[in-house]
């Protein structure tokens, strides 16, 4: 009898030991905290009102934050109304009247599995450039 206790209380402390590995999940970062990682290395610049469309390379969601809008090396984040409504998942429409992404304009969010099918809108703010910070070289 002690035998058995002993092989199973073995048996149960090496499949603990196995367990315990498999059972540590990967943390999800919070939108503020992929933001942050996102901006490490800029620096913040004086906000402008409007960015020119087509100069816009990239356009990232950052789940229930920010909308970053690539521009050549700068980054520019835009913090909406609605923020909490952001999912990157989802399907961004901006309808323009004009070349320029304004902060008075409107994104309206589709569901991407229904696209036809509308979820909310976020209303755009101001737009926030960050540019790399430019490191003094030494002599």
């Amino acid at each position: 009898m002690k035998k058995i206790a002993a092989v199973l209380a073995t048996a149960a402390l090496m499949s603990g030991l196995a367990v315990a590995p498999a059972v540590q999940a990967k943390e999800k970062l919070t939108g503020e905290a992929k933001l942050a990682k996102m901006l490490e290395g800029r620096e913040a610049g004086t906000p402008v009102d409007c960015i020119q469309l087509n100069q816009v390379h990239n356009t990232r969601v950052v789940d229930k934050t920010a909308i970053v809008y690539e521009v050549g090396s700068t980054l520019y984040v835009n913090r909406p109304t609605n923020a909490d409504q952001l999912d990157d998942d989802q399907i961004m429409v901006t309808k323009l009247h004009t070349s320029q992404l304004c902060q008075i304009d409107t994104v309206q969010i589709h569901d991407r599995s229904m696209p036809s099918m509308w979820r909310g809108f976020v209303g755009l703010n101001e737009f926030i450039p960050y540019k790399r910070i430019k490191v003094a070289k030494a002599d």
